[in-house]
């Protein structure tokens, strides 16, 4: 199995437990923040959204300026953005050639300012990561909230 098999795999496996996560924020305490320096359930779902834009950003570009939020207006709308999103980029990562996945490097940005450059793979994988990190943040709000925690990784307490 090549990296840009691997990573696809992964990538489809991971769907499903972010879109979850995403969906079941309780919308009306969005706002919720563990402490006054956390980002909010809200601010970190858009982080979320925003870099499944950012995947087919980088997988169609030499450059990308991460987008850093994406709004969305209830709790299904940002986890159906998620979808649409994580999709294209499942699309065009499966006609992707191994070369222009390893070979071919990406500029990455932070408000037109260059942070770093790497290997597409790299990137994407920087990124799928990244995502994973903010649905486990995510994932500690959900019961302060008042919400129900989905399985994840195997079940969840809420959920049997």
């Amino acid at each position: 199995m090549s990296n840009k098999e691997f990573f696809l795999a992964c990538l489809q496996a991971e769907f499903k437990a972010t879109y979850d996560i995403v969906a079941a924020i309780p919308f009306d305490e969005a706002g919720y923040r563990p402490h006054e320096r956390s980002r909010s359930a809200y601010e970190i779902a858009e982080h979320i959204i925003a870099h499944a834009l950012d995947f087919g950003v980088i997988l169609n570009n030499d450059k990308c300026d991460e987008c850093l939020v994406l709004p969305f207006s209830s709790s299904q709308d940002g986890a159906e953005q998620l979808k649409l999103h994580w999709d294209k980029a499942i699309e065009v990562l499966s006609d992707y050639s191994d070369s222009k996945w390893n070979e071919e490097s990406v500029e990455l940005l932070v408000n037109g300012n260059p942070l770093l450059t790497m290997p597409r793979a790299n990137m994407m994988w920087f990124f799928l990561f990244d995502i994973i990190h903010h649905r486990g943040q995510l994932s500690t709000y959900i019961r302060p909230m008042g919400g129900k925690n989905p399985a994840v990784y195997g079940y969840s307490a809420d959920t049997i």
